[in-house]
């Protein structure tokens, strides 16, 4: 792996850069559609392309309990199995597996948990997760880490990031020890824990540093905190993390959240929003989200997003999908997620122009005050 940072901001911590990885070269400030199951729901891969996606991410706990990291591996890694031939990142599964607790036990080995889909037990360590991602292929893998709940009090928030520290560490060594199980090189992610705290985000930057990862994200928010807590806690840790680096920031978020965060530095996103969102019938526009199936625009012609190109942009009118929705129609979800799929890409590329040349500021300010406006 290889990142270079290619242009600041004056007026703030955003930058531009490319990040280039074995199957392809990523431009940052980048947007990840989520593709859990080795698919983002209802989008094919020229479809993706299409919507200006440049890299995916997968899950590594689904993967491993569905199909199973043999067929995976037999297909010939996940690219070639699932037919996305771009960079791909794979969840370490840590998240899934903490967000279902009472299906879980924790200990400083590992965490030994209960399937969703059939009930059986299984136990992963941090050494166990870079095995499963190695024999996925993907190349980004994440550390196995522990999410925790908010709230939280401060002495569980700092036992649950020194066994975080402690799972990065044996994660790292793993990596250094195992090579490639294809014809390319992978790359591994540690990741920022602390809550809310802001000790303990500088003490996990500080120490996650010293084990010198090739990037960082920073997990752990956009789980109920209030916003301002969340941002405050990004910037904390952009201020630390290593400038010639990636930054991931994970599980965030809405259009917003993007734009303020790339502000604070931040290079890396994934959120199941646009799809998830889009499924439901919220789609966004430049001027904020609209649910287009509700009976408002029973007789609106309009496009989505009069500035959009995307496929459902371009041919057909908000009144239409809003039938489609009523009439439970698939093609209705797909509509909604290749467009909000394409409206964040779409940001996430301004943003990157707008960095590149010096005006990011004043984007800035003229998204904020247009998303903020009715439709």
């Amino acid at each position: 792996m290889k990142f270079e940072v290619t242009a600041t901001d004056s007026n703030s911590a955003a930058r531009a850069g490319i990040l280039s990885l074995s199957h392809g070269e990523v431009h940052t400030p980048i947007f990840m559609p989520v593709g859990t199951q080795g698919t983002v729901k209802t989008i094919s891969p020229d479809e993706l392309l299409h919507c200006g996606s440049q890299i995916i991410l997968g899950n590594t706990y689904h993967l491993y309990l569905r199909p199973g990291v043999d067929i995976v591996r037999k297909g010939g890694g996940i690219q070639n199995f699932s037919s996305w031939r771009k960079p791909i990142l794979t969840d370490s599964g840590g998240y899934q597996v903490f967000s279902l607790a009472e299906l879980n036990k924790i200990n400083e080995d590992g965490v030994k948990f209960q399937s969703h889909l059939d009930g059986s037990y299984h136990f992963f360590t941090p050494e166990s997760v870079i095995d499963l991602q190695r024999q996925l292929g993907s190349d980004i893998m994440m550390v196995l880490d522990e999410c925790t709940p908010y709230p939280c009090d401060f002495d569980y928030a700092r036992k649950s990031m020194e066994l975080t520290l402690l799972w990065a560490e044996r994660s790292n060594q793993k990596f250094q020890k195992t090579t490639p199980v294809y014809d390319f090189e992978q790359t591994v992610f540690s990741i920022v824990q602390g809550s809310t705290y802001e000790e303990l985000r500088k003490q996990c930057c500080e120490r996650l540093i010293a084990m010198e990862f090739p990037g960082y994200a920073i997990g752990g928010l956009s789980v109920g905190e209030p916003k301002t807590a969340m941002y405050e806690m990004t910037e904390v840790c952009t201020q630390l993390l290593p400038e010639n680096k990636p930054r991931y920031l994970m599980g965030v978020g809405k259009p917003e959240d993007l734009v303020t965060c790339v502000a604070l530095g931040i290079d890396m996103f994934d959120c199941v929003m646009p799809t998830r969102n889009g499924r439901n019938g919220t789609v966004f526009t430049r001027k904020g989200p609209i649910v287009v199936k509700n009976a408002l625009y029973k007789e609106d012609f309009k496009p989505i997003d009069e500035t959009c190109s995307c496929l459902a942009c371009r041919n057909f009118s908000r009144a239409y999908i809003r039938h489609l929705f009523q009439a439970e129609e698939i093609l209705a979800l797909r509509l909604a997620s290749i467009h909000n799929l394409t409206f964040y890409l779409s940001l996430m590329r301004e943003m990157r122009e707008a960095i590149i040349s010096q005006t990011f500021n004043e984007w800035s300010k003229s998204f904020f005050l247009e998303y903020n406006s009715k439709s």
